[in-house]
């Protein structure tokens, strides 16, 4: 059974999944979730990698950040969706990329960037993105996320130990007057970061876009001006 509802002007078919023998209730959720989202036909028919580019967009169109020639280094990249908005709004070119993206993962290459396949925790991450950069980052993002468990107090834990990692890496790789902006997720312990942020940076703000779906606790950050 199916119906039509719009989206920003968008038709959009509504699928119900039936469940296959195989297949867990939870799975069969997720799929139908993903089968009816706008942000993820959107992405389809914009050639996005992942509707988490939108999140992007929706936080630029507010802060205003991503600016042609900046050097943008992004965290945990793939499957690719937030490089590919980077590389658009700060008009990297790919005779001579302006943006660089790491992950643990393998990633398709997105054209106007750069990939390097490494942790960024690793010892050689700085070294080898400022030479890939060719300097200092002016903007450094992160949509990272670890795997959850389900136990909601390990997965915030689990979530803001990744987020302060990044944070840490961002300290060293950025210039002054750089911009991080970055997944937080809301239950406590983040609110200790974000004071930290305010003495690190000139100005914090924050924001849910539209495009986070709204039964997740994620919100994200925009720290600016970074006081070196």
């Amino acid at each position: 059974m199916t119906k039509k509802t719009t989206f920003s002007g968008m038709r959009v078919q509504k699928t119900r999944v039936k469940t296959a023998k195989k297949r867990k209730i939870s799975s069969t959720r997720w799929l139908e979730r993903q089968l009816n989202d706008p942000y993820v036909q959107m992405a389809k028919k914009e050639g996005y990698r992942s509707r988490a580019a939108y999140k992007l967009i929706e936080l630029d169109d507010k802060f205003h950040f991503l600016k042609p020639g900046k050097k943008v280094l992004d965290l945990g990249a793939a499957p690719g969706g937030w490089t590919q908005v980077a590389v658009a709004r700060c008009k990297s070119k790919e005779n001579a990329p302006q943006v660089v993206a790491i992950d643990l993962l393998d990633m398709p290459r997105v054209a106007g960037a750069t990939f390097l396949q490494l942790d960024f925790m690793d010892d050689k991450a700085p070294q080898k993105l400022r030479e890939m950069l060719g300097g200092q980052a002016d903007i450094i993002l992160s949509d990272m996320a670890p795997n959850t468990t389900g136990h909601a107090t390990t997965d915030h834990l689990r979530i803001m130990g990744l987020l302060e990692a990044a944070y840490e890496f961002a300290l060293e790789m950025l210039k002054p007057g750089g911009v991080f902006a970055a997944k937080v997720f809301q239950g406590g312990t983040e609110r200790e970061l974000l004071t930290r942020m305010r003495k690190d940076f000139e100005t914090v703000k924050h924001a849910k876009p539209q495009a986070s779906r709204s039964d997740s606790s994620e919100m994200y950050v925009v720290a600016m001006g970074f006081r070196k």
